[in-house]
């Protein structure tokens, strides 16, 4: 990795990108920092403490929704807008066409996205007030005049407006950067709140602002060698793929003799990436966010956070909410597969090739036999998925009880796919303009 922006740095062109990235980069975390007059920022660290996907999404912003900042949305309802126009373009043929249109159906399905964005963005930041106005002086009236409605209308405007902003910043990074300018949003947001956390335990080695505590110093090197142990298993299972061979038979195109050729589609273990887990965490914190919109249903909420949640007091709890968390993560990782990889049409794709998988007949044979290898892979994809969302915080657990989420098991697997596909769209730009080079 650091050979390969070594590398970058020495083109004209693709330092330009890479600096320009680094500067958009620098202007979301800016954003981060930028307070919103009229709700407490109190009152949005106590509403996360204890709700998994809150806590998610907080990890993803940077932290910027703990603090309620400007960018408190962060690009999560771009995510959501996204993950909603995705699945309905399998459901709805007008969108499954657009999907096959090129240039200008990608265009439509981009518009389509940002339309959403806005309608999720502007519901999240209404349902943030309605939520944070429910708890005794959270929201601060009295910055406008008293009347608590035209602070919630000034505050879902901001947040509404923050989101939009975050998304502008993804697409130009993409357009003018270097790399998927939402995927890297996302990772340095993941990578700052880790920064800040382990910053703030140094400070309570050194004595800065806090108690001092040097033996704290053997808890910090106890979880860099445990993170470092866990992103290297990560790594290794992220790169690991399945390679089904195709060959493929001579062929005639006008007077020319095609000479026969080899190939293989690579089926990676963990396809569907974080979705899965994404998905699973925000099934299963759904209940508990309804519940703490209607104050009326406080007792129940209670209840919830008791005998269903992964901080119960009783180990029950704790087992019943591993186990439906499990079964989701099965449920997600398998309807999700089946959205990314179609048998059926890779199946065809093959024949009119002119392809063959070796001892599997062309047509409906060979697409049982990828449906077939894809449900195995697919099988310890969520096996691993589920291992992961459980053992990152038991170990974190050994290096302190403050380190536990420092790295969510999202955070984790989102950061080394981030970095994978950073690195290889750098090694292509690389390539591109070292060929355009010798071409001249």
């Amino acid at each position: 990795m650091l050979e390969t922006i070594k590398n970058a740095f020495r083109n004209k062109d693709i330092r330009k990108k890479l600096l320009l990235t680094f500067l958009l980069l620098l202007i979301f975390r800016l954003g981060c920092y930028i307070p919103v007059p009229g709700l407490k920022r109190a009152s949005f660290e106590s509403a996360i403490t204890g709700n998994d996907f809150l806590a998610l999404m907080s990890g993803i912003t940077g932290g910027a929704l703990a603090n309620g900042t400007l960018f408190a949305l962060g690009i999560g309802p771009y995510i959501n807008a996204s993950i909603i126009v995705q699945l309905l373009t399998v459901g709805i043929p007008a969108l499954e066409r657009w999907s096959k249109q090129g240039e200008e159906g990608t265009r439509k399905i981009n518009n389509l996205t940002r339309i959403i964005t806005i309608v999720l963005a502007v519901v999240q930041s209404i349902g943030i007030i309605v939520l944070f106005g429910n708890t005794q002086d959270s929201i601060q009236s009295e910055l406008f005049f008293g009347q608590t409605w035209l602070a919630g209308v000034f505050m879902t405007v901001v947040y509404t407006s923050g989101a939009c902003l975050v998304m502008w910043l993804g697409e130009r990074i993409t357009d003018f950067g270097v790399g998927n300018g939402i995927s890297l949003i996302i990772f340095i947001g993941i990578l700052s709140t880790a920064g800040i956390a382990i910053v703030n335990k140094f400070k309570v080695v050194f004595g800065i602002g806090a108690t001092q505590d040097v033996g704290q110093l053997w808890n910090i090197a106890l979880f860099l060698i445990l993170a470092v142990v866990i992103f290297f298993a990560v790594v290794f299972v992220d790169l690991a793929e399945r390679k089904v061979p195709i060959n493929y038979a001579k062929q005639v195109r006008g007077n020319r003799m095609m000479a026969a050729q080899s190939s293989s589609i690579p089926m990676k273990i963990t396809g569907g990436g974080v979705m899965p887990l994404i998905f699973a965490f925000a099934i299963i914190s759904f209940p508990s966010m309804i519940m703490s919109l209607v104050p009326s249903w406080n007792g129940a909420l209670t209840w919830w956070q008791t005998y269903f949640s992964g901080s119960s007091p009783y180990w029950y709890g704790q087992v019943i909410y591993a186990l439906v968390l499990a079964l989701l993560i099965f449920a997600f990782a398998f309807f999700y597969s089946q959205i990314q990889f179609n048998p059926e049409d890779v199946s065809r794709s093959i024949q009119q090739n002119g392809g063959f998988i070796q001892g599997i007949r062309p047509g409906k044979p060979t697409a049982q036999y990828l449906s077939k290898i894809n449900k195995r892979i697919t099988l310890f994809g969520a096996i691993f998925l589920t291992l992961m969302a459980f053992i990152p915080s038991v170990m974190f657990s050994w290096a302190g009880q403050d380190l536990v989420n420092v790295f969510s098991t999202t955070g984790i697997l989102i950061v080394v796919s981030v970095a994978l596909e950073f690195e290889q769209q750098l090694q292509a730009q690389i390539s591109m303009k070292q060929y355009k080079g010798f071409l001249k």
